[in-house]
């Protein structure tokens, strides 16, 4: 090609850059004099007017809400937008006191039908609960009138949520609902533990959620999950004051759907109401909860460090007698350390009606700080597929046959699959004889299995209630008089006695 014309086409493309507009980032200041916010006044109309108009760009854009204290009687910032939106916020968004004040009655900020949103800034949304919580009987009133949540996320994909802080809401602090590939990292989510349903985050109806490094103080649960959950990760996460991590509770409506791929990771429980927990209504209806899978947590004073609760009834206006229809099963817990500040450490009361299936519970190394008994704990309706590196009070290893009484508070049951693996590893920890292995009669265990297997066994399953003083277990081998209860709790039910 002639060198000439090589220079006049370099030339022409050239010039052609030079006047095409470069749009990395529209940017949108809510304290700008278009919009007209400023610290300490009500910027609810400003920041609406910078969201309309950043919703309406083409370009990649950023709405900034600079530092100092701004009020905020309410925002709801729907979709769908043209590209994607990044909300800066480095002051503090306070809301009204009084719930009768914020704009919409169950929601102060809310995110709807959004794609590629990130939240960001390392600002405050304080919810100003404290009024809330005075008048908030939903600890005791299932019909209880709803409160404001914080930050709601609904139908929204493809989003960050990044150095935030969630204060005193009134509320739930996050509520994410029908949403996929979500991400919390380095929040901060906090009210006082008497706080009344401050949930940190609760997730229902949505996909690949993950929260990571991130600290949660509530007066209610850190992280919640609703039905219709599935593929989450919640990891570095530290939780303190509040009830735990739960999934549930599942069961109180009709199609529900099920809670599947749930992990657990690097959690620290600090002076928590319970760790790592399951609930389900009694009387419920039918569900599934399956592959969860706690790991490598450690408990500080921990009132229920690992707990299966089929009969969960907080306003205790449910029917026990009518078991949980929601199926429980893969199931694991594993390398789980720290202080329980009751004696019952592990805690499984399952379903009589599905019995818990394929649970695993490994690595557990638990210890009671209180003068109140030892540590011990309790199976009912649990067939446990992996017992390893457990003492056999904190493994359900001590054996009396079973109650007839499904409802009986707190005197669960357990019945034990043929496929159950009892470790190498396992110790019992005798005085004078701290590592001995544990020893197995697989006869006696045989007989056992034999009494609790087949499908009209439920009022034949086995009682596991074990305990010992600073982690020591007694034997627990089957006395005559046990014996005889045992055939007895075999024959009786042929003969119609209940």
């Amino acid at each position: 090609m002639d060198q000439k014309l090589m220079n006049v086409l370099t030339i022409s493309f050239l010039l052609v850059l030079a006047f095409t507009p470069v749009h990395s980032s529209v940017f949108f200041d809510v304290t700008s004099a278009k919009y007209g916010g400023k610290p300490n006044t009500d910027i609810t109309k400003a920041l609406l007017n910078a969201w309309t108009d950043a919703c309406a760009s083409p370009w990649e854009s950023t709405i900034y809400v600079p530092k100092g204290t701004y009020g905020l009687k309410g925002a709801i910032f729907v979709g769908h937008c043209k590209a994607p939106i990044e909300l800066q916020v480095e002051g503090t968004l306070q809301a009204p006191e009084e719930t009768g004040q914020v704009t919409s009655p169950d929601t102060w900020v809310g995110f709807r039908y959004l794609n590629r949103l990130t939240l960001s800034g390392g600002g405050t949304f304080d919810g100003r609960g404290a009024l809330s919580w005075k008048q908030n009987d939903c600890n005791t009133n299932k019909n209880c009138k709803s409160r404001v949540v914080n930050i709601r996320f609904d139908f929204v994909n493809d989003t960050i949520i990044k150095d935030i802080t969630s204060l005193d809401s009134k509320n739930f602090h996050f509520n994410v609902f029908a949403c996929n590939n979500i991400t919390f990292q380095h929040a901060t989510i906090t009210a006082p533990g008497d706080s009344v349903n401050t949930d940190g985050i609760h997730i229902a109806r949505s996909t690949m959620v993950t929260v990571a490094n991130t600290s949660i103080g509530t007066g209610d649960d850190c992280i919640s999950l609703g039905d219709g959950t599935s593929q989450l990760k919640f990891t570095n996460v530290t939780c303190g004051p509040g009830h735990g991590i739960s999934i549930g509770s599942l069961g109180g409506h009709r199609d529900e759907q099920p809670v599947t791929g749930v992990i657990i990771k690097n959690v620290t429980f600090n002076s928590t109401q319970n760790g790592a927990r399951i609930k389900t209504w009694p009387g419920s209806y039918g569900g599934l909860v399956s592959d969860i899978h706690y790991e490598d947590i450690i408990m500080v004073n921990v009132s229920n460090p690992i707990i299966i609760d089929q009969e969960y009834c907080p306003w205790n206006l449910c029917n026990k007698k009518i078991p949980s229809k929601v199926k429980i099963s893969n199931v694991s817990f594993k390398n789980i350390k720290g202080t329980s500040t009751t004696p019952l450490a592990v805690n499984f009361i399952c379903s009589w009606s599905v019995p818990c299936e394929n649970v695993e519970i490994s690595g557990i190394d638990l210890t009671y700080t209180g003068h109140k008994g030892f540590i011990s704990s309790q199976c009912s309706n649990v067939k446990l597929a992996t017992i390893a590196n457990v003492t056999k009070a904190l493994a359900c290893g001590n054996y009396s046959p079973a109650s007839k009484n499904h409802t009986e508070a707190h005197s669960p049951e357990i019945s034990r699959s043929e496929n159950q693996t009892v470790s190498k590893n396992q110790t019992e920890t005798v005085a004078g004889n701290r590592n001995e292995p544990a020893r197995v009669d697989q006869r006696k265990y045989r007989r056992l299995l034999m009494t609790s297997s087949g499908p009209e066994s439920d009022d034949r399953f086995l009682r596991v209630t074990s305990s010992a003083p600073n982690n020591r277990s007694t034997c627990g081998w089957l006395q005559p008089r046990a014996i005889v209860q045992l055939l007895r709790g075999f024959w009786l039910p042929l003969h119609g006695w209940f």
